[in-house]
């Protein structure tokens, strides 16, 4: 034996000890291994998770963008609503009768009979007891079969009255339908001819019909003027803040965070105004594309926000946009391929500087819509009327009364100039009253159209008087291409409709102006169609 294997050698016990605790020490390292290689997974799928939460929150604002991007376009492609489309179709549900519609199944006498006794049953009395038994089932079967035929009849009775009230329900369904398509029809009926309230109906449902993003703003009001054959629409426009703020989000994982990306300020104000533009050109196109040529030749847009004055905390309207578009020259433009903004200019209209910042403008119609109509029956009545009649009135007491309504509406000064200009009645001088500085107010009596001459005429007078604007009243009416005139040149016409209300809001004068313009002016804006007064 040597020496190792007398004292210097292990054990057995001590080599399974050291074997073991070499395990258990092999076991711990894969243990810590193995939580080390999940807490790193764990980590993995965290971060993989906050990117995606942060591509996903990226992805819905890029792809509410693109939907305020494709406003306009989108609505090129969808076909202009039709009279037609509106028509009633009744829902006819079918007839369900639910389990009267099977019949309950009869009794049959088969199930009924005993069995009968066998040879040895009869020798004890088996035939009687079943002839008994026999009985017995007859009586019953005839009980149930009485029974059932009972439950049957007042089966087929209540299926009959079911059927009757469907039949009913189906008459009024058909009735009410065709008395919504002849009220339909007769709508028609008004907007080929032009009737003011079959047209603002149907412009309405044309806007109505169309698609916004869920949280924009529903609120339209819709007015027609005959005697110029054009739409007059006020148009709510979504908040600035529709816009996102956020281009983006990017997760850090320095500090574990997902942190938003701002977007240039200068970015958010050129994509609301894009919006808003967007949305002024849907509008119209879809106006033109739905109306009667005949009818509707022209639309005037106003589009308004409704916000918070924060200087008084009071909910204000204010203009953003205003636009008065022809016919003729919106479908010369090819909408696929416009800049917004660029083809807004072109067609002349008053846009805000800075719509994000809420900086009005003053739009080219600014009084409430309903008012622009005259009732049918406004010359025959007036005579029997107890207000005053603006066109009986001289023209001392209507030139008073137009001073008095200036005065009211803010003038601070007023001072009666002769006229200078063929004949023109440049009537007063008023400071800081419509867009500042020094505004002429003329007043025109009129029984007709108030041509484009006379707009021209103010012109010239604002020249003479170094005027910064004009402002011409009339108790008559004015034709498009004097509104147009008068848009670009700083000058404001007040129709004899529009007078009224004023009169109504200002003074508490509850007047007539006297004069109904035609439902159709066919004449040319430069030939006034009816006498002038004074």
């Amino acid at each position: 034996m040597t020496v190792a294997q007398r004292g210097g050698g292990r054990s057995e016990w001590e080599r399974r000890q050291v074997a073991m605790r070499r395990e258990a020490e092999r076991a711990e390292r894969e243990r810590a291994r193995q939580e080390k290689e999940a807490e790193r997974r764990r980590k993995e799928q965290h971060i993989s998770a906050q990117q995606e939460l942060a591509e996903r929150k990226t992805s819905e604002i890029d792809q509410r963008l693109g939907l305020f991007d494709s406003i306009l376009t989108d609505a090129l492609s969808k076909k202009p609503l039709r009279i037609e489309d509106l028509s009633a179709t009744p829902r006819i549900p079918p007839f369900n009768p639910g389990r009267l519609a099977t019949a309950e199944q009869a009794p049959d006498w088969g199930d009924y009979p005993p069995i009968p006794p066998g040879p040895v049953g009869r020798l004890f009395g088996g035939g009687a007891r079943h002839e008994r038994a026999l009985t017995e089932a007859r009586r019953q079967y005839e009980e149930d079969l009485a029974a059932h035929e009972q439950r049957e009849s007042q089966r087929l009775s209540a299926l009959d009255r079911a059927r009757a009230e469907y039949t009913s329900h189906l008459q009024a369904l058909k009735a009410q339908a065709e008395a919504a398509n002849a009220k339909l029809s007769r709508r028609r009926a008004g907007l080929d001819a032009g009737e003011p309230e079959a047209v603002e109906w149907f412009v309405d449902q044309v806007l109505q019909a169309s698609r916004y993003p869920d949280d924009f703003p529903r609120r339209v009001q819709v007015a027609y003027r005959p005697e110029n054959r054009d739409v007059v629409v006020d148009f709510e426009f979504p908040p600035n803040t529709t816009i996102p703020d956020i281009r983006g989000y990017k997760y850090v994982k320095t500090r574990d965070a997902t942190d938003p990306l701002p977007r240039p300020i200068t970015e958010t104000k050129k994509r609301y105004a894009q919006l808003i533009a967007q949305i002024t050109l849907r509008t119209l196109h879809e106006i033109f594309s739905a109306t009667p040529p005949a009818v509707v030749e022209a639309v005037v847009f106003n589009g308004r926000l409704t916000t918070v004055d924060a200087a008084t905390g009071k909910t204000v309207r204010l203009h953003l946009l205003s636009v008065e578009a022809e016919r003729a020259t919106f479908e010369d433009l090819v909408l696929a391929k416009v800049d917004p903004a660029a083809c807004l200019k072109r067609l002349n209209a008053l846009v805000s500087p800075n719509p994000y910042d809420l900086e009005a403008i003053e739009p080219f119609i600014t009084f409430d819509l309903k008012r622009f109509r005259f009732t049918e029956d406004m010359d025959v009545v007036s005579g029997l009327d107890s207000r005053p009649n603006l066109i009986k009135l001289s023209p001392t007491e209507f030139e008073h009364l137009i001073r008095q309504l200036f005065v009211a509406m803010g003038a601070e000064a007023w001072t009666t100039i002769p006229s200078k200009d063929g004949g023109v009645d440049a009537v007063a001088t008023s400071k800081n009253m419509f867009f500042g500085g020094v505004c002429l107010i003329q007043a025109k009596r009129w029984s007709g159209l108030v041509g484009l001459d006379a707009v021209h005429a103010l012109t010239g007078v604002m020249a003479d008087h170094n005027a910064t604007t004009g402002v011409l009243v009339t108790t008559s009416w004015f034709g498009r291409a004097s509104e147009q005139f008068a848009q670009r040149n700083r000058i404001t016409l007040i129709n004899g409709a529009e007078l009224k209300h004023l009169l109504k809001k200002h003074l508490g004068a509850d007047v007539i102006p006297g004069v109904t313009p035609p439902r159709r002016v066919r004449a040319s804006n430069n030939t006034q169609t009816g006498r002038p007064g004074p």
